[in-house]
């Protein structure tokens, strides 16, 4: 009998290990909405891990300062916003990609493709999944 309540016992704990795994993927995938608002001269908010996009798009544009903000959303990924420092009024970029490298590369071609001179990176964010 003894052996029997040990194998009750690893079987119980394997049981609540899974069951704590997959409340721990279900709490992150529920908080992996993002967006970003970008508006003229640089101007720009945040805001990534919400429950919702409704709410993160809410978010990031109270923080948007410039005015006609644009809204780009993300889920389970990345997102990055470059200016041209020399003009921060002119050229700009984003990307959202699934990994932080690819969207920070992906918006600095953006800003040289529409006429940057000295594009750098103004903000990113991810995701829980980012």
């Amino acid at each position: 009998m003894g052996a029997s309540r040990a194998a009750q016992r690893i079987a119980l704990t394997v049981f609540a290990l899974t069951l704590l795994l997959g409340v721990t993927r279900f709490a992150t995938e529920s908080w992996a909405a993002g967006a970003f608002a970008i508006g003229k001269c640089g101007a720009y908010g945040q805001a990534y891990d919400y429950r919702a996009e409704g709410a993160a798009k809410a978010a990031a544009l109270k923080q948007c300062q410039g005015g006609d903000c644009k809204m780009i959303t993300m889920k389970r990924a990345c997102a990055a916003f470059a200016i041209d420092a020399a003009n921060p009024c002119g050229a700009h970029g984003y990307a959202v990609r699934p990994k932080i490298s690819n969207s920070l590369n992906e918006a600095t071609r953006e800003c040289y493709k529409f006429g940057g001179k000295e594009c750098v990176i103004r903000a990113w964010a991810c995701d829980a999944k980012g």
